[in-house]
């Protein structure tokens, strides 16, 4: 396994729309490995690949429940949210060191293949939506900065040019 390097605010990778997995490859599970490594390293709990400079979508997610074990999902799409939503705190790998309040649907439904071609259907809430949105958000080209209002937009990014 490697720890890769994380693509930071700035990296055109980041603004890309990924292109689709086409399906299982052993070359894929070790990219999967080495971003799991990274986003342990990083101390996250999701990492897409646009993230460590790769334009596919995948994505890993561990978010440290018990009832939620550690997965990799290729090409995961939202199929459905629910109505409600929550605002809560969110940083992003890409953007270390800032954060802002995010208001998300509490609830989410996404699909897409396991590292084996399996569909996958994942039901979630909580911190797992959260975390599921967010990354797919990194598939499309958009940041958790990109949900803020212009003017906490602004207050983040001066944070992080800053502390830069």
């Amino acid at each position: 396994m490697a720890k890769l390097s994380i693509e930071m605010l700035g990296s055109e990778v980041l603004r890309a729309k990924a292109e689709e997995v086409p399906g299982p490859d052993p070359a894929l599970d070790a990219l999967i490995r080495d971003m799991f490594e990274t986003m342990y390293d990083a101390g996250g709990i999701g990492l897409a690949a646009p993230q460590v400079g790769i334009s596919k979508r995948l994505i890993v997610v561990d978010v440290n429940e018990p009832e939620h074990r550690p997965f990799a999902l290729l090409n995961p799409r939202v199929v459905e949210t629910g109505d409600e939503t929550e605002k809560m705190e969110e940083g992003c790998l890409s953007i270390p060191g800032v954060s802002g309040v995010v208001e998300r649907p509490s609830r989410v439904v996404v699909e897409g293949t396991d590292p084996d071609g399996k569909p996958v259907r994942i039901e979630a809430a909580e911190m797992l939506g959260r975390c599921l949105l967010h990354e797919i958000d990194h598939l499309d080209g958009v940041l958790f900065i990109d949900r803020l209002s212009p003017l906490k937009r602004n207050m983040v990014l001066r944070r992080y040019r800053k502390q830069r």
